[in-house]
């Protein structure tokens, strides 16, 4: 069962059909029920912000939960609807989980792992760590078990900035800005069915390609690669009035996020292992320059 069959998860059924596997996947409107039923797929209509949940079923499921919390608040309410549900009747095998490493907070730029103290400043990263802290007391119950990803930006075919750099619009020289950290959507959905498959109970694995870059160098990559004309660069007053409040927020953070137990604990062979790979691979399937 995938809940929040989006970009990722209609990647990861995809991939799971490929394999012969049955499956369910769960949306929250009609309209994107529809498209994935007419793609083939079984798919069922759920609204998360509307408790309970009749009809159902996760019964010995695998279950991929990929929805995002609420846009506002704490606490994510949405999964906690749900394992409030799953109390009542038979829980799913596993829980893997898709959160986000905005859970370390600000670490200056220092090297990350899953070792690392988290330290969640921005709203949407104490959402999924109520996420997180939801799961682990659900397992606690003995209800079930859970893996959690923590995931950086994903990049991949239809899921590149090309609008916002024909736009012109500035971003932070690199001398100024932060790390950034990215996975290729590929290998996010290898590393999703290896954590279904052979993660550890309650275990945490941080998800990225363990090369991390200011932002700057992964939009002009794009850009060169595009054939589009490289963003223009400002310092850190300028970018006070330049750049939107959603971009600022993202350049007050910055971490290097490792990814040894991926590779080693997890046995994630990396497609995409940086954007030397990634990138032109994401433009030559299904992005041309000009979309």
């Amino acid at each position: 069962m995938i809940l929040g069959c989006g970009y990722v998860g209609r990647r990861l059924a995809e991939a799971y059909r490929a394999r012969g596997v049955s499956l369910l996947c769960l949306v929250r409107s009609e309209e994107s029920r529809a498209g994935l039923v007419e793609a083939g797929f079984d798919a069922l209509q759920m609204d998360l912000d509307l408790p309970p949940f009749p009809g159902l079923s996760t019964a010995s499921a695998d279950l991929f939960y990929l929805a995002p919390p609420p846009g506002e608040g704490v606490r994510d309410t949405r999964l906690r609807a749900l394992l409030e549900q799953l109390d009542q009747g038979v829980a799913p095998r596993r829980i893997v989980y898709i959160g986000t490493t905005g859970v370390y907070g600000d670490c200056a730029g220092g090297w990350v792992d899953e070792s690392s103290p988290v330290a969640a400043e921005a709203h949407r990263a104490v959402r999924r760590l109520d996420a997180e802290q939801a799961l682990a007391e659900w397992a606690e119950r003995g209800l079930g078990e859970f893996v959690i990803l923590r995931v950086p930006g994903i990049y991949g075919p239809g899921r590149l900035p090309l609008e916002r750099i024909r736009k012109g619009l500035p971003l932070l020289r690199p001398e100024d800005a932060p790390y950034t950290n990215r996975i290729h959507v590929d290998d996010l959905v290898q590393a999703c069915m290896l954590a279904m498959e052979r993660g550890v109970p309650a275990e945490v694995y941080n998800v990225a390609d363990g090369h991390p870059s200011p932002m700057a160098d992964y939009f002009c990559r794009i850009a060169d690669l595009a054939g589009l004309p490289r963003p223009p660069l400002v310092g850190l007053a300028e970018a006070q009035r330049a750049l939107t409040p959603g971009m600022l927020s993202y350049q007050r953070e910055s971490r290097r996020i490792r990814n040894r137990k991926l590779v080693e604990e997890l046995g994630v062979v990396l497609r995409y292992p940086s954007l030397a790979e990634g990138l032109p691979a994401s433009l030559d399937t299904g992005v041309s320059p000009q979309q």
